[in-house]
């Protein structure tokens, strides 16, 4: 008799692809990126992400609000600082009443239990874009740690949930974490962006946050993209320091390290779909070139598929819209 399985029972209508389907998207997936400005009663779209938006305080409660009643329930935020308080050595960014602090307090104030994540790098402080101190002409590894550290412990006092260390700085886990366990805030987890690669898909979140580099790139600091075995070590190292769950950026470019990663650690593995991966989909649906729909839910499941427990993406919420 031939053939004796047929695969293709399996795949017969909707039903039984849905009773069978190895891979599920749900809204408890989602790390949802918000970018806060100064300001009142600001929604500013950002011109190279369409549909995404820089909020102020007061529109970040009604955000948060959203977001929650949708069934995403952890936010991960990013300040878009004003020039004249960029500097050097990134004094903005331990300031109890800068941007990063309140915007943490106004999501804690609107919705209590709302995970909080925190970026936690100089480039958005950085009069040179970077994000680490910059000494004649080279990002200084130590001395940005200790500004990290002191960053992390503010975002702690404000009512952090996680601070997410997104410098690629040698060493910067254990720092963060032994100051974290001294200040007393042991309950505060790290993500620790532990596989970054000097990608060209975040230029439009440097638009975001204005915070591209004014000189040279950030590639003695951010892995070089041809490398794999790298993301391995890189990560094991962040484990070893204290990192709590580890993140490889971008995404779908990067599919193979996530899978990689996933079956070499015993941490959660959370993947960042960046603004350039996004951008490409929006533009392309707009010249009806693609189903958004379609091609944006088919790289969600990708992610997930390749082992990302965690899936921080601009598409949040127009995924949870399509999951209905």
């Amino acid at each position: 008799m031939y053939p004796i399985r047929r695969n293709r029972r399996l795949r017969t209508n909707a039903a039984i692809r849905s009773l069978v389907r190895e891979t599920i998207i749900s809204p408890n997936d989602f790390l949802v990126p918000l970018f806060v400005v100064e300001g009142k009663g600001v929604k500013e779209e950002i011109p190279s992400m369409p549909n995404y938006y820089r909020y102020s305080l007061d529109l970040l409660e009604k955000e948060v609000k959203d977001l929650w009643t949708m069934g995403l329930k952890s936010v991960l935020l990013f300040v878009k600082v004003p020039d004249h308080l960029k500097d050097n050595k990134g004094k903005e960014a331990v300031n109890s009443n800068g941007l990063m602090q309140k915007a943490i307090k106004t999501v804690k104030n609107t919705c209590p239990d709302m995970l909080v994540m925190t970026d936690v790098a100089l480039d958005p402080y950085s009069s040179y874009g970077h994000d680490g101190i910059v000494e004649d002409g080279k990002i200084i590894n130590d001395d940005s740690v200790e500004v990290l550290t002191n960053m992390s412990i503010s975002h702690a006092e404000a009512g952090a949930d996680f601070v997410a260390p997104s410098d690629m700085m040698d060493g910067r886990i254990l720092s963060i974490r032994e100051a974290l366990e001294d200040e007393g805030f042991v309950d505060t987890g790290i993500m620790s962006y532990s596989a970054k690669y000097a990608s060209a898909f975040y230029g439009p979140f440097r638009d975001a946050l204005d915070s591209a580099p004014g000189f040279g790139d950030k590639k003695t600091y951010q892995m070089d993209y041809a490398n794999r075995f790298e993301a391995i070590k890189e990560t094991e190292m962040d484990i070893d320091e204290g990192a709590d769950i580890v993140m490889v950026k971008p995404g779908l470019c990067y599919l193979d390290i996530v899978r990689e990663i996933k079956n070499e650690v015993d941490v959660p593995v959370a993947v960042y779909q960046v603004s350039g991966e996004y951008a490409m989909v929006k533009a392309a649906a707009e010249k009806g070139w693609l189903d958004h729909d379609a091609v944006m839910m088919e790289q969600l499941t990708a992610i997930k598929r390749a082992g990302a427990n965690i899936i921080a993406s601009y598409f949040a919420k127009d995924a949870v819209r399509v999951l209905g």
